[in-house]
């Protein structure tokens, strides 16, 4: 009798412990899960704001000779991004040559593109171009959102003459 029991015993341990081993199969598998999602990359291209289309798009080399003699101007523009805000996506920059940059918000803060990822892919966008001067605080802001350095920020004194861009919808995708 002694031996069935001790038979028996085992046996449920020995079942007991296998029953442990599958939920532990189980749990690696939905960490497993978990960080394969975690480390995917978050998709960057396609449409933020409005819907709008690519047609009718001029360049930003093309917007700068549109904007002699006039404060704003209704556009469609396409360009290249150089920075997002880290902070929000909040703001982008987009090159514009013979200019140092220029940025871009979005119609009444309706939207945001994404913090990391966009620079370097082709945008574009339509909204309202206009000819502003950007005071020091606001730069501070700016640079600060962009992660710049306290020296660098300190190093901001005057306001800046500028072309910005407020936009109603942006298409980002990869460069061709």
């Amino acid at each position: 009798m002694k031996k069935v029991l001790s038979i028996a015993s085992v046996c449920l341990i020995m079942a007991a412990c296998g029953g442990n081993q599958n939920e532990q199969s189980a749990e690696e598998k939905t960490q497993e899960e978990v960080v394969n999602t975690v480390t995917e990359e978050p998709a960057v291209t396609g449409s933020y704001g409005e819907e709008i289309t690519e047609e009718g798009a001029i360049s930003a080399e093309e917007l700068l000779a549109k904007m002699e003699g006039v404060d704003s101007l209704q556009v469609k523009v396409s360009s290249e991004i150089l920075a997002t805000c880290k902070m929000k996506g909040c703001w982008m920059k987009v090159e514009v040559p013979g200019e140092e940059e220029m940025r871009v918000t979005f119609k009444d803060y309706g939207f945001f593109v994404p913090k990391e990822g966009a620079e370097g892919k082709a945008v574009v966008m339509e909204g309202i171009a206009k000819k502003v001067t950007t005071d020091v605080e606001t730069l501070k802001h700016f640079a600060k959102d962009a992660g710049k350095s306290e020296e660098e920020i300190a190093a901001i004194t005057e306001p800046k003459d500028e072309i910005t861009f407020v936009a109603t919808g942006v298409i980002i995708k990869d460069t061709e």
